[in-house]
């Protein structure tokens, strides 16, 4: 289980570094907000990969929680955007 926990954490990393990037060169807004809604679900994968390394189901209220912080977060800057100008 320690190699598919560590296999994993560095897949998730990879996969924050390279959104981690798409938020910071996204040519208009709307990139940027899909990239920081991948990375609160890289975040949410993250925290459970911990807990069934860890044995530990305190914190899958915290998943939970950031899963639907995540989602309606992405929904209010949908719904609330302005468009870029081109």
């Amino acid at each position: 289980m320690t190699v598919v926990a560590i296999v994993a954490a560095v897949l998730l990393t990879i996969a924050a570094v390279l959104t981690g990037y798409r938020v910071l060169a996204g040519p208009d807004t709307l990139d940027r907000v899909v990239g920081i809604d991948s990375l609160v679900a890289i975040a949410a994968a993250g925290l459970t990969v911990w807990a069934a390394y860890s044995d530990d189901t305190m914190v899958l209220p915290g998943v939970v929680a950031l899963a639907l912080v995540g989602f309606l977060g992405s929904a209010a800057v949908s719904r609330f955007r302005v468009r870029d100008d081109r």
